[in-house]
């Protein structure tokens, strides 16, 4: 099949990358993994939508592809988060899928009920994907071969691993039991590190080196250490840390337990034929998980490291690196209330993978959607960037679906000023919508949805309490009777235009044109720092009359949401 020549992009590069790399006649597969520990955060997304922008390009080129997303749902529970009942400490060392959800949940453990807003979020942002539980996958024993080839190659393991190690084994010694508060603490300190798998023991013990980790038999955790293994029989004998329970079992027969990560990892890249599949900052370094695993996939499991480029980490305006393992984080569930799907893939696809970014939760979210805009302009223009129309292209639609838009894209600082000023009502917001453009007058809130809903939701969960704005219901008498007769003057003047000038620009024109009529001034005048200060008085002017403040919505948008009756009556005119 003749390829489709494409912009010249990140994701196009590592598509021609990816693609020479495949077999002729087999699906190129990509791959993400995501532990569903606690809530899968915007970081967490970077992991999927790289893959998936590569994987769609590819399907756009006419290729068979298979984007995987691996549920690591068979990690261990490593801490009990903020806001979840202490006793949930009882689980630790479980699998994620073994542990009760949170309180409330309708879901049946924990796993699942972390998964399910990630699973609504990307069918919002149209991911096309194929889950795979790895509780699913061990406890049914699909990769039992693999583990027993792990397990009879575990000195080989072992010595690959031992290229990286910079501590020492621990010392071999007596086996020394810990009480049920020691092995607790120590699983809680070692949650404290990290998120998950970059922090995984690598299968190291004081009675020598097994890749595998049951899950107890008594207690179901995985505080156990493997205290002998046969490769003829597969009889491996295990003593849990915990509890003192031992036992012996047949490897060949066994399904409840797993690979350490560092094997886990490399071994499903050889199980599925990854191609692709990127890594975060902790597991790229030297010695982390990606550049051992690429050592033991072809030295032990007969595969390849599959091309895999390090993504940065993902902010929030205002907040530090995300980490699950820290707190409440913003998910692809709380962008999605406040922003469009396609502005949401749109920041993802426009920042090459070690390019770090922030999302902006706070009043920057204006700006980044006048970006937006600004794009959508010049490509209708036909003067936007191929790498920037690429982008864009990649944002509103995939191989399979286009994703919705509003019909109507109004700014949405305006919405935003708009909702915070009606309070919602929606026949005020529609009144306001109509009269901004008499051009291209709103007649309906649906051609300004689903963004009016986004902006809605940022101006009721995100705008600070003290910057809502709450129009005088009457004149503010005192201050009228101060005023100087300047000021009485351009207010007349105000007032006067109103009637000629009742829409977003018109009132845009007069509310600037106002203090360069005082100072005797054209209209075209360009403006001067005196002129500048001259403006900044009256609109301080305007906005203390309508609200009390000195600073406040778009001054333009404000007055088509007072009216120009209620204008007239607040300015005393």
């Amino acid at each position: 099949m003749a390829e489709v020549a494409g912009p010249v992009d990140w994701v196009s590069r590592f598509a021609d990358e990816v693609i020479a790399a495949a077999e002729p006649g087999r699906p190129v597969v990509c791959a993400s993994g995501l532990s569903p520990s606690g809530p899968i955060h915007l970081g967490n997304l970077r992991e999927v939508m790289t893959p998936h922008l590569v994987a769609d390009e590819i399907r756009r080129r006419g290729h068979e592809v298979v984007h995987l997303i691996s549920w690591d749902d068979y990690d261990r529970f490593r801490k009990v988060p903020a806001g979840i009942p202490p006793e949930w400490a009882e689980h630790i060392g479980k699998p994620l899928t073994a542990v009760p959800a949170p309180p409330g949940s309708r879901f049946p453990n924990w796993a699942e009920h972390f998964k399910a807003a990630m699973i609504d979020s990307l069918a919002e942002m149209g991911v096309e994907y194929r889950g795979i539980s790895q509780t699913e996958m061990y406890t049914c024993g699909a990769y039992r071969d693999q583990v027993l080839l792990a397990m009879r190659e575990r000195a080989r393991i072992d010595e690959i691993l031992d290229r990286y190690r910079t501590k020492g084994r621990p010392a071999k010694g007596p086996k020394q039991s810990q009480k049920l508060d020691e092995a607790e603490a120590a699983a809680a300190a070692a949650a404290e590190e990290g998120s998950g798998a970059a922090d995984e023991d690598d299968g190291t013990a004081t009675t020598g080196y097994f890749p595998y980790k049951p899950y107890c038999g008594e207690c179901g955790k995985d505080l156990t250490t493997v205290t002998a293994y046969d490769d003829q029989s597969t009889a491996m004998a295990y003593e849990c840390t915990l509890d003192g329970f031992t036992e012996t079992v047949l490897l060949s027969e066994f399904n409840r337990g797993k690979l350490v990560w560092k094997v886990d990892w490399p071994m499903r890249w050889a199980y599925e034929g990854v191609l692709f599949e990127p890594s975060g900052v902790d597991h790229s370094s030297p010695g982390s998980s990606f550049v051992v695993g690429g050592q033991i996939v072809s030295e032990v499991f007969g595969g390849r490291q599959p091309i895999g480029p390090m993504y940065a980490f993902v902010g929030i305006s205002g907040m530090a690196k995300m980490s699950s393992s820290r707190g409440a984080v913003p998910t692809p569930a709380d962008a999605l209330g406040i922003m469009e799907p396609a502005l949401l893939r749109w920041l993802y696809a426009r920042r090459r993978p070690n390019q770090s970014f922030k999302i902006a939760f706070d009043a920057e979210i204006q700006r980044m959607y006048d970006e937006w805009d600004a794009l959508a302009a010049k490509i209708a223009a036909g003067t936007a960037a191929p790498a920037d129309e690429a982008a864009h292209d990649r944002a509103v639609r995939t191989a399979g679906t286009t994703l919705p838009v509003t019909p109507v894209p109004i700014a949405y600082r305006t919405l935003a000023s708009i909702v915070d000023i009606t309070t919602g009502d929606d026949e005020q917001t529609l009144r306001i919508l109509h009269d901004l453009d008499p051009q291209r007058p709103v007649t309906a809130l649906a051609e300004v949805r689903p963004r009016l809903d986004k902006a809605q939701v940022w101006v009721n969960t995100q705008m600070d309490a003290d910057a809502r704005t709450q129009v005088r219901t009457e004149p503010d008498k005192e201050l009228l009777a101060s005023l100087e007769e300047d000021q009485r003057e351009s207010l007349r003047l105000l007032a006067a235009g109103l009637t000629g000038n009742w829409s977003l620009s018109g009132l845009t024109t007069l509310l600037y044109g106002v203090p360069k009529t005082m100072a005797g001034l054209p209209a075209d005048t360009k403006p001067t720092n005196e002129l500048k200060v001259a403006q900044r008085a009256f609109f301080v002017l305007i906005y203390r009359l309508l609200i009390g403040k000195e600073t406040g919505p778009r001054l333009p948008t404000l007055l088509l949401a007072v009216g120009a009756d209620r204008l007239r009556t607040l300015i005393g005119q």
